[in-house]
């Protein structure tokens, strides 16, 4: 059977949002080569063993040599279909190596960039994040069906026994909360967890936050801290992940290493960050989530509110309710949310506050599942849903009959 090509040229938590893709190409029989940035070589050949991991320099100033010999083995390799899965100028580039109809997700095709309909489907629902709620494992999962079981990409988070992990910021300073916040998040968790045992996660940027926040605990628990920012490789990583009793954690890619390895997960989700786009994957984690009337916003334009949604996390609600006691309100602007599944994938169900666009999003997802033909029924289209969603070319043109193409 020929191989396939899964090109995954974003970051790290990208790398294992593709688990649920990856596995239903496996579970069809497909043997699977992924494309990779350098950096990531190495956790791609942990999260998917059976793969056959290619490597490129897609962050930093490329050997060109190498990258021509890259190109011309892997435009030699007969792949049956390539999944390039975001657009860059380089991965673009890369399309170009293969027939443009073996081609899924984004390339170029005589010199001009072209997309399937269902990332085009997916930029549209995108222009209304706060109605949308697609996570991105099932969204890229979309591209080859059948679809792999969504409750066997990633195991059930159970607590390790190795106590609270905390992952200190992600790639964008506005959505991770400050030491200030974290301290009081963390003396209200610890309890809950019966243990005191604090590990610190995150790369060596982060050293002044981490002793930061340590001064910031009262002594009895910074003297159980262990600060592992920028003191770990990569296997480390993974083996201290793996033991923990739960991430405390922004949107960050040590949280999805986190569900990977069925770790449960407390997000804290602010400013860009999206729980129903990004959040854990897989049964067992609870997000917090900012549902002020401004989020989710974007990330490359400057906050005007001088990033308010991060206010409810400070305050003295949300630490009683992180304190698991009940019937504590939540904050304005905060929403519970606990994950789960349907028929499209997974979905964060709201337990604690109110859950803006609930309607919509649960209307959007009935579409995307029955454009997919894997269930959605229900639920009837809202005035304006299909034509939002679907473009006159999917539909008018030979080649694009069919929303996607099966393996």
């Amino acid at each position: 059977m020929k191989p396939v090509l899964v090109m995954q040229l974003a970051r790290f938590g990208d790398l294992l949002q593709t688990k649920r893709l990856v596995a239903g190409l496996e579970q069809a029989g497909r043997p699977v080569h992924l494309l990779v940035d350098s950096s990531l070589a190495g956790l791609a050949r942990l999260v998917y063993p059976r793969a056959v991991v290619h490597a490129v320099a897609a962050h930093s100033r490329p050997d060109l040599a190498a990258l021509r010999e890259s190109v011309r083995e892997l435009g030699e390799a007969g792949f049956r279909r390539v999944y390039n899965l975001n657009y860059s100028g380089l991965s673009a580039a890369l399309t170009t190596a293969f027939d443009p109809e073996t081609v899924r997700g984004h390339r170029l095709e005589q010199g001009q960039p072209q997309r399937d309909p269902w990332a085009g489907m997916a930029f549209r629902w995108t222009r209304r994040r706060r109605q949308a709620g697609v996570n991105l494992a099932d969204f890229w999962a979309g591209y080859a069906l059948p679809l792999a079981d969504a409750s066997s990409v990633n195991p059930v988070a159970e607590p390790k026994g190795g106590g609270l992990g905390v992952a200190l910021a992600g790639r964008d300073p506005r959505r991770s909360p400050p030491p200030r916040v974290l301290a009081g998040v963390i003396q209200a968790l610890l309890p809950t967890l019966g243990a005191v045992r604090v590990t610190l996660l995150g790369t060596a940027s982060e050293r002044l936050a981490a002793k930061e926040l340590t001064s910031l605990l009262p002594e009895r628990v910074a003297q159980s801290v262990t600060d592992l920012t920028g003191r770990t490789s990569l296997e480390q990583l993974v083996d201290t992940v793996a033991g923990l009793d739960r991430l405390l954690t922004p949107d960050t890619g040590i949280m999805h290493l986190a569900a990977h390895l069925g770790v449960p997960v407390t997000g804290l989700f602010l400013s860009n960050a999206w729980c129903h786009e990004t959040g854990p994957y897989g049964l067992g984690h609870t997000v917090w989530q900012a549902t002020l009337d401004c989020a989710p916003c974007l990330e490359a334009a400057p906050c005007p509110n001088e990033v308010a949604c991060l206010d409810p996390f400070a305050s003295r609600e949300f630490l009683r309710l992180a304190t698991g006691k009940a019937g504590v309100e939540p904050p304005a602007g905060l929403t519970g949310y606990a994950t789960g599944f349907d028929a499209l994938g997974v979905c964060c169900e709201p337990f604690c506050g109110p859950d803006p666009g609930r309607a919509e999003r649960l209307a959007l997802r009935a579409f995307a599942a029955r454009s997919l033909g894997i269930g959605g029924d229900g639920y009837d289209p809202a005035p304006g849903l299909v034509e939002d969603m679907v473009a006159d070319p999917d539909f008018m043109l030979p080649k694009h009959q069919a929303l996607l193409e099966t393996l």
